[in-house]
C-alpha cells in the first residue's frame, strides 16, 4: 500500500463535505506531477485530507476506491481523477508548522513543493504524523 497526501482548499471542498458525501471524485488537477501520482495510485491506497490556504492541516484519512479516469471537465483529455471515500477525521488537525518542525518530516513533499496538490508520503512519514495526531 502507497500513502498519499491530497490538498483542498477548505472554502471550496472541506473534509466534512466529503464525510457527508461519503465518496467523491478528485477532480480539477491541472498539474502534471500530480496527475501522474494519481496514476500510480492503486486501490486500497490511504491519503491524508490536507486542508490548504488559511489552515493549513491534515484533517482526514481517505482511501482510493477508483483508480485514475479522464476527468471530463477536462477538455485535452490529458488530466484525469480518482474517487476517494473517508475513513476517519483526525483526532486533532496537524498544522503545517507541526509538520515543518519535525525533522524527521523535512524530505515530505508537502514542505519541498508546496504548491503540489497530490504527493507522495512515505511510510515512515505517515506514521510519524499518526502518531503526533
Amino acid at each position: 500500500m502507497a500513502f498519499w497526501l491530497m490538498k483542498s482548499e477548505p472554502a471550496v471542498y472541506p473534509w466534512s463535505q466529503l464525510v457527508k458525501e461519503g465518496r467523491t471524485s478528485w477532480n480539477g488537477v491541472r498539474n502534471y506531477q500530480a496527475n501522474n501520482n494519481m496514476k500510480a495510485m492503486k486501490l486500497g491506497d490511504e491519503a491524508f485530507f490536507y486542508h490548504s490556504n488559511d489552515e493549513r492541516a491534515i484533517v482526514g484519512i481517505m482511501k482510493i476506491v477508483k483508480l485514475w479516469h479522464p476527468d471530463p471537465d477536462d477538455e485535452t483529455g490529458r488530466f484525469g481523477m480518482v474517487d476517494v471515500a473517508p475513513i476517519r477525521a483526525l483526532p486533532r488537525p496537524i498544522t503545517l508548522a507541526e509538520i515543518k518542525q519535525e525533522p524527521q518530516l523535512r524530505d515530505m513533499a508537502l514542505l519541498r513543493q508546496s504548491r503540489l496538490s497530490v504527493s507522495e508520503v512515505g511510510a515512515e512519514c505517515w506514521q510519524i504524523i499518526l502518531e503526533t495526531s
